[in-house]
């Protein structure tokens, strides 16, 4: 083996001079020797873009090009016109007595880390989906910390979309948050997925401009709180930048933010199918992940979507027949009191709550709730409970219903599992009315659980690998919903561990073409389900599992690239495999 910076002999020079290329092997490298223009140059020979043999490619006026993809490369120093295509790594040469030597070895133009760092910017920047999977694999396999990559994402997805925070940066922190699930394996697809997530929803768009942050940053918290209500409310989100910008400038902690945010979003009903209070949510979690110092690139991406969303007090079914968001509005008048009155009590959660917020009654749903709050229900404890009520209405979908209905209950328990986890944040009584949204939303979803599908019966004799075989044949083929759930459910009754059957259900869905839903989905059913007693659990479980095959398969054309960008990254060759299929 040669040692770094170690010559080694190849061919003679008559020989290259006279053939014009010649591929040698070098202490285990593939080395294409080219002889142009009276110089001889020495390249990688397997094309950094798909693999294919360069020494079978074209060379003219200093330039190599590819023959599969027409790649171009500048011959001497390896670089590509074509970004797609990454650069080709050249070798030094020397000619010794007539005999072409190579040093098969040499020092790399830059560490690995910030090649493949500045390749992933590359592949955000262009939408370049192989490159992106490319930088993720050459990161993780070069030991890089996994919020290196996710802050690149979250930070370009922020600043180069001018609608501000969307689908694609909530699957990216989605993916993120559910890491600790997956195989090893599946943590790179789950970056990848989410980084290509937030590249399309860039591509094309327009960047945010930022706006400054106003001079006062000595006003007090509930005047700063006060000025962005105003602007969201009057849909400026020119001066609710400004002001959100001022509270990041003058020092409130992630707390305080999050209520900025959080009571903004609840000012409204149910704004955006829930999508904003869900956008907020993942905003704050991202920062989580890679550090609240980004705080003022992230959380002006929210203002716009705040102050444009739809207000479901707008819309007939919260007006007619029953007169939802009145309903809400006097009840919200009379929250202080409520609140005032539970202050020092102790909330135990009665048995049948459960049927209360699943009745028909939104009178009584209501009464339900504010009785709690009354005996000292915190936000948290009514988030977790009326999130649980979403999760059955998922659970329990009938098929029998429009496809389509499969996000209306969706949207639903995302967000409540949004309100839930900010209440964990911040105890801000503002996160009750998006606990009576949701709840509200719950009882909409009715007749999208009549009749219910019911919950499989427990079966304790199950042959958990058996079960885990059953669920993956579900998902290969359209309409085994049901399949899917008894699969997951049957697995756990035979005593089959819940974290193996969160990687299963990880792999399924990064092997697929998702849809934003169905990352939120899973996200959130696999949030929702890790806190929770064995029983609940497992009806999360299973509706996660019954939504994945649901929408499943797909064409996998994304696993298609992450595969091909595995087996270029372990040195195989892609075109000759490609030949023989």
């Amino acid at each position: 083996m040669a040692s770094k910076g170690q010559f080694v002999p190849t061919v003679e020079l008559d020989e290259l001079r006279a053939s014009g290329r010649e591929l040698v092997s070098a202490d285990g490298h593939a080395i294409a020797l080219f002889f142009h223009e009276d110089e001889v140059r020495a390249v990688d020979n397997a094309c950094p873009h798909m693999g294919f043999p360069l020494v079978e490619g074209s060379v003219a006026e200093g330039v190599l090009t590819c023959h599969w993809h027409h790649a171009r490369f500048e011959l001497a120093c390896g670089d590509t016109f074509d970004p797609w295509a990454d650069d080709v790594l050249t070798y030094p040469v020397e000619v010794r007595d007539g005999t072409v030597y190579v040093n098969p070895n040499p020092d790399p133009d830059e560490p690995p880390a910030v090649h493949w760092s500045n390749r992933l910017e590359d592949g955000l920047e262009q939408n370049l989906r192989l490159v992106v999977a490319k930088s993720v694999i050459g990161l993780v396999d070069n030991d890089v910390d996994v919020t290196t990559p996710l802050e690149t994402g979250i930070r370009f997805g922020c600043r180069y979309r001018r609608q501000g925070w969307g689908p694609g940066l909530t699957i990216l922190t989605a993916m993120a948050n559910v890491l600790p699930d997956l195989a090893p394996i599946d943590r790179k697809r789950a970056l990848y997925h989410g980084l290509v997530e937030v590249a399309n929803d860039v591509s094309n768009e327009p960047p945010q401009f930022e706006q400054e942050a106003l001079g006062a940053t000595n006003t007090d918290f509930d005047r700063i709180l006060s000025w962005f209500r105003e602007n969201i409310e009057v849909r400026d989100p020119s001066g609710a930048e400004r002001v959100i910008r001022t509270a990041i400038d003058a020092g409130y902690d992630d707390d305080d933010l999050a209520r900025i945010l959080a009571t903004a979003a609840t000012d409204h009903r149910y704004i955006q199918t829930g999508h904003v209070l869900d956008f907020v949510n993942k905003a704050c979690e991202a920062l989580d992940h890679i550090g609240w110092r980004n705080a003022d690139v992230v959380l002006p991406s929210l203002v716009r979507g705040l102050a444009t969303a739809d207000r479901a007090e707008e819309s007939a079914e919260w007006r007619r027949p029953i007169d939802l968001a009145g309903l809400l509005d006097d009840t919200f008048d009379e929250l202080e009191r409520f609140v005032e009155f539970g202050a020092g009590k102790t909330w135990s959660r009665p048995d049948d709550i459960l049927d209360a917020l699943l009745s028909d009654d939104p009178h009584a749903i209501v009464d339900t709730l504010v009785e709690a709050i009354r005996n000292g229900a915190t936000p948290e404890e009514l988030a977790d409970v009326v999130s649980y009520a979403a999760g059955m209405r998922v659970a329990q979908f009938a098929t029998s219903n429009e496809f389509s209905d499969w996000n209306t209950v969706h949207h639903t328990f995302t967000y409540a599992n949004a309100v839930h986890q900010l209440t964990r944040r911040t105890d801000a009584v503002e996160l009750y009315r998006g606990v009576f949204d949701a709840a509200i939303n719950v009882y909409l979803d009715r007749f999208l659980n009549t009749p219910p599908a019911p919950l499989p019966d427990e079966n304790p004799d199950a042959d958990p690998d058996e079960m885990l075989e059953v669920l993956s044949a579900a998902f290969d083929t359209e309409g085994r919903v049901n399949d899917a759930g008894r699969a997951a459910a049957h697995f756990l009754d035979a005593g089959g561990d819940p974290a193996t059957l969160r990687r299963e259900l990880g792999g399924a869905l990064l092997a697929e073409d998702a849809g934003f839903h169905t990352y939120q989905a899973l996200e959130a059913g696999f949030t929702q389900a890790s806190s929770r007693p064995p029983a609940e659990a497992r009806t999360l479980l299973v509706g996660v599992a019954r939504y994945l095959a649901a929408h499943s398969p797909t064409r996998r054309e994304r696993e298609q690239t992450f595969t091909i960008a595995s087996r270029l990254q372990r040195g195989e060759s892609i075109h000759e495999t490609l030949e023989t299929e």
